[in-house]
């Protein structure tokens, strides 16, 4: 049994407004909840600063928890959701971004499965294979390198891990053995580690990658991660990335 947290701040600069953005009549953090609701989860939850969220919620059925404005990154408000909402320690917290309406259900049971199978492990996350060189050489798509165990050992915006002799030859491919992964940001939480997040001293290497998931490194917490097969469905970051998905819902697929 787990719980799903969906953070939902109203501002956001390339799509105003974006959580209340209409999506074949409802709201997209509703859609994003009803997504949630066909997973395993025991308690799906929107966590959010806004009023204008917290209403649209309410009127469509969805539980909602009002968080802090001031919060630096979205792991510090699933801490103080979590907190109010009075979970424990034990507990599995998946956290759904409010801007997924595509995110498959599975994904969200398999975050938390893992994190049940991996006691040592404080979060769980996902990755898939990456095939495209330009991809790999992109610094807006996040790298992880595993250990032989299924472990984080780092993340990273450079091509890790660097074929040395293949890319010194030509960059226009990868070597076919090449064990490189595109980090896909989805995470399931013990509620212990929430807890202590808002206390962790963020790290050098943090600030540098622009990557809050090292913080959980540099400070020895341990990171499953499950390898995918094929690509997650994209979030909305853009007025075109909420055309399609408006498109899709309108065709019924989703």
């Amino acid at each position: 049994m787990f719980t799903v947290l969906i953070p939902a701040r109203y501002a956001s600069t390339r799509l105003p407004g974006k959580p209340l953005a209409d999506i074949a009549g409802k709201p997209m953090v509703v859609r994003v909840a009803e997504r949630a609701m066909k997973s395993a989860a025991a308690r799906v939850v929107v966590a959010t600063d806004n009023a204008m969220v917290r209403d649209a919620c309410e009127r469509h059925g969805i539980e909602v928890c009002m968080t802090s404005e001031d919060h630096p990154t979205g792991t510090d408000r699933l801490a103080e959701a979590a907190a109010a909402l009075g979970l424990a320690d034990g507990d599995i917290v998946v956290n759904v971004q409010g801007d997924e309406p595509l995110l498959d259900p599975a994904l969200m049971n398999r975050m938390a499965e893992l994190l049940e199978e991996r006691g040592d492990a404080a979060i769980a996350t996902a990755c898939h294979p990456i095939a495209d060189a330009a991809e790999a050489f992109a610094p807006n798509v996040v790298k992880v390198v595993l250990d032989v165990r299924g472990y984080a050992m780092y993340f990273s915006r450079a091509t890790i891990p660097w074929a040395r002799d293949a890319f010194a030859v030509s960059r226009d491919a990868l070597p076919q053995d090449m064990p490189i992964y595109r980090h896909y940001g989805l995470y399931a939480y013990r509620t212990s580690f929430l807890r202590a997040y808002p206390h962790l001293t963020p790290a050098p290497i943090e600030r540098l990658e622009a990557l809050e998931q090292l913080r959980a490194l540099w400070h020895g917490f341990r990171i499953a991660v499950d390898i995918t097969h094929g690509t997650p469905a994209p979030g909305i970051d853009t007025p075109e990335d909420l055309a399609r998905v408006q498109a899709l819902y309108a065709a019924g697929e989703p």
